[in-house]
């Protein structure tokens, strides 16, 4: 096709008019704006831009009859732009026409699923019509995709303020509404365990979110993720709790004679990603002493701790030479938290055995926050999300050692152990930190 000197001139201009429009919209001189984009539809009246950018002018000025009709023109000129059927249910909020506006609202939806001003103006007119249970549901798709507040505007975030209200609210009459309802069966299974049930019921109803194994070295497949695990599956368990004492006897000791021997638990290197460990990185809030790591036995704190290390031994430590096991005494400080994080591994799990615990320290994995209380052990697995308060104004300790997930076969176990040592040894890596 032949372009003549008249076409070019043409497309020059209409380039320069829209570049002109498009800085006085920035420069905010609105009225300027419009009169440059009518230019550009004298020249090419099926322009989307202008025909979009004039609606918002009208619509903007309160004319609602003129900014229909150009938003309409700019629908049918650009039909996979979910922003101008938004625009165009704007124009029938202002109306009153809620029908209109619904329809213009899904057919932007159409155009984009994950629009957010469109799913945000949706559950709005929902909960304007009266329909506040499906706005909420609305609302809870809208605060899962939006934007960091940080991109939207000062409206949109007060906006984004109220789903979350919404949300919120329904979830608390939905749990009211579900209590009622699940009450008399509540009652016939009086005697039940009912925690995971519960922890069920609040993860339907968005008030708790789905937890999962998140190990950062290796997952087994097909275990169960189960925050805390029932002591019976541990009898050795029940050897150091009844040894509290005599375990917290060798390590009142051993901080008496050796205190420079705790080390802060988190040491990572110079130069490392210390993400939500940089408040804690070579800190002594949490600090340890370890009788075993990575598969090795210190013998100077088993020396010094001789009735704990023998109790250890029999308690039956997860064993993955290199690797496991590892024990040790954890010292939390005062008004201490340990952030949320996970472990490398859902082969082993860890037991705390608490030995000091003042009030006002929590531990949650998961969904699920217990308090330690001394001598009364647990098993955890810490490929869940877990994090630990200690809210006093005093110490908090305990043992810690790993212990192999009861799930696995003794088949199972010894395969693991090689896996881990023959890719180590493919890399040439040395053991991680605090397998």
């Amino acid at each position: 096709m032949q372009v003549t000197a008249e076409d070019f001139s043409q497309a020059t201009h209409l380039a320069a008019l829209i570049q002109t429009a498009q800085r006085l919209m920035r420069e905010r001189r609105l009225d300027e704006a419009a009169a440059a984009w009518q230019g550009v539809l004298a020249l090419k009246p099926d322009h989307a831009q202008a025909l979009f950018h004039l609606g918002q002018h009208y619509l903007f000025r309160r004319q609602p009859a003129e900014a229909l009709r150009l938003l309409e023109r700019a629908e049918a000129a650009d039909p996979k732009n979910p922003a101008v059927p938004l625009n165009v249910s704007f124009v029938h909020r202002l109306q009153g026409d809620a029908k209109e506006e619904m329809a213009a609202l899904v057919r932007s939806l159409g155009a984009d699923p994950y629009f957010f001003p469109a799913l945000l103006a949706k559950a709005m007119l929902l909960e304007r019509s009266g329909d506040k249970r499906r706005a909420a549901q609305i609302f809870k798709d809208v605060v899962t995709i939006a934007p960091p507040p940080d991109q939207l505007t000062p409206e949109l975030r007060t906006a984004l303020e109220h789903a979350r209200a919404a949300v919120d609210e329904n979830a608390a009459a939905l749990d009211a509404h579900l209590d009622a309802a699940l009450r008399p069966l509540r009652a016939r299974h009086a005697d039940a365990s009912l925690g995971r049930f519960d922890e069920c019921k609040d993860i339907s109803i968005g008030r708790a979110k789905a937890q999962t194994q998140q190990p950062t070295l290796l997952l087994v497949p097909r275990l169960p993720a189960i925050p805390f695990y029932d002591n019976a599956d541990f009898p050795g368990l029940k050897l150091l709790e009844d040894a509290t004492e005599t375990i917290r006897g060798e390590l009142l000791a051993l901080i008496g004679a050796d205190e420079g021997g705790f080390r802060p638990y988190v040491d990572h290197p110079d130069g490392s990603p210390l993400n939500q460990w940089s408040g804690l990185n070579r800190s002594m809030k949490w600090n340890a002493r370890f009788l075993w790591k990575d598969g090795e036995r210190i013998e100077e704190v088993c020396r010094q701790c001789p009735k704990t290390a023998a109790l250890l031994e029999k308690a039956g430590m997860a064993d993955i030479p290199g690797y496991a096991p590892t024990a040790f005494f954890s010292v939390l400080q005062p008004r201490t938290e340990i952030p949320p994080h996970t472990g490398v591994t859902n082969a082993r799990l860890i037991a705390h055995v608490p030995l000091i615990v003042p009030q006002g320290c929590r531990f949650r994995v998961g969904n699920v926050t217990r308090e330690w209380r001394v001598g009364e052990a647990w098993v955890f697995d810490d490929t869940i999300e877990h994090a630990a308060w200690n809210d006093s104004d005093e110490i908090r300790i305990t043992l810690i050692m790993d212990v192999w997930n009861p799930l696995l076969s003794a088949a199972e176990r010894e395969m693991i152990a090689a896996l881990l040592n023959a890719t180590r040894g493919y890399y040439g890596e040395i053991p991680p930190a605090s397998f």
